[in-house]
């Protein structure tokens, strides 16, 4: 098994496309702007699932005792 195995997979989903794909989380920022350089002419377009997104902001906080 690869380090990239163990990563937990992100979604991504772009509008544009109307499309959704799970990437893992070492890959993200490099498929996300891939994906926009390639199709969307750099516009940023897709993106990490904001209801992820928000989920994993409030993981975070929390960790770092931010909302305490």
């Amino acid at each position: 098994m690869t380090e990239a195995d163990d990563d937990p997979a992100v979604p991504v989903h772009c509008p544009e496309c109307e499309t959704t794909t799970r990437v893992p989380i070492s890959d993200l920022a490099t498929a996300i702007e891939r994906h926009n350089e390639n199709l969307h002419d750099g516009e940023e377009c897709a993106r990490v699932d904001p209801d992820v997104a928000d989920e994993l902001a409030d993981i975070v906080a929390e960790e770092l005792g931010l909302l305490e």
